[in-house]
């Protein structure tokens, strides 16, 4: 008597029932906004609060160690009326507009240079990256040195040309002192730029130099009707990064000028911090740091209608 074999039984698992609740988070639209409301979050816990604080003070009168009286718009009429603060906006805007242009003129040349191929081309590149890596304060203490009137090199170079004897003082008279504030962000700023840039050069495809070329145009033709505007985009981004950058500076010049001399080099940030800080004035501080806002938002959308690639 033959018997045969049953097959094994297969087990299936039964896939379980989602809930409700993990249907509900994996929807598309509920995940981005579980996604978003994180940063969103922090953003208001670490920028929202504290201008929303500076708002306040700015309404009030503040001393330091004293508590605050509504005075409505007051601090900033006294900012209108104050000739400081007028000095301090012209520097602000004197400050940006050299610095950005030096910086973005200056970067675009160094990332074109960058961009081609030469010995120890790595080595070059890392070595362009120290004066935007090394800290501030650091860095600007270096050139109180380089620019100091006993000491500095520039000075003794030029006294050894018979040019000046003695030299002059770099930061004890205005005109030099906001030049060489100029001089020192550009030098500080320009890596950003130039690796910036230099990424941007990057993507642009060599059939298309190739083509121009073929075409009979120059290397400034290629430079005008190829790269700018490909690079357009790019140069947009950096120098709407450095305008805010440079427009709301402070450290740098802090630490090398401390807005001197006779006002000559403050901005809107060190100007502020003085004013709440030194003179113990929280309220009008804040008014002064506020005010920077509406001129910068101007500067940025203006930037965007003028500079932003047509998308047509």
């Amino acid at each position: 008597m033959s018997t045969t074999a049953l097959p094994a039984a297969v087990y299936v698992p039964v896939p379980r029932r989602a809930s409700g609740f993990r249907r509900w988070t994996e929807r598309e639209d509920v995940f981005s906004w579980l996604m978003i409301i994180p940063p969103v979050v922090f953003l208001l816990l670490l920028v929202g609060y504290p201008l929303a604080y500076g708002v306040w003070l700015s309404l009030e009168n503040r001393p330091v160690a004293r508590a605050g009286t509504f005075v409505g718009l007051a601090n900033f009429i006294a900012d209108a009326h104050d000739p400081v603060f007028w000095q301090v906006v012209q520097n602000t805007f004197v400050y940006t507009f050299f610095a950005t242009v030096l910086k973005m003129v200056g970067g675009l040349g160094l990332a074109l240079v960058m961009n081609q191929d030469f010995k120890f081309k790595n080595t070059v590149r890392a070595l362009m990256l120290l004066p935007f890596i090394v800290p501030t304060v650091l860095s600007t203490i270096a050139w109180m040195w380089i620019l100091d009137p006993a000491f500095a090199p520039v000075n003794w170079f030029l006294r050894y040309l018979n040019i000046a004897n003695p030299g002059p003082s770099w930061l004890g008279n205005a005109h030099l002192a906001m030049m060489s504030l100029i001089i020192v962000n550009v030098w500080r700023g320009l890596p950003f730029y130039g690796i910036t840039l230099l990424a941007g050069l990057q993507t642009i495809s060599p059939e298309l130099y190739e083509a121009a070329t073929i075409d009979g145009a120059s290397t400034w033709d290629r430079f005008v009707y190829v790269t700018l505007p490909l690079l357009k985009p790019v140069i947009y981004i950096v120098t709407m990064f450095s305008v805010i950058f440079t427009f709301a500076d402070f450290q740098l010049v802090y630490v090398l000028t401390r807005g001197g001399p006779a006002n000559a080099t403050h901005l809107f940030a060190t100007y502020a911090f003085d004013l709440a800080m030194g003179a113990g004035q929280l309220g009008l501080g804040a008014s002064v740091a506020l005010a920077m806002l509406p001129p910068l938002a101007l500067i940025i959308v203006a930037m965007s209608i003028y500079m932003k690639p047509n998308k047509s």
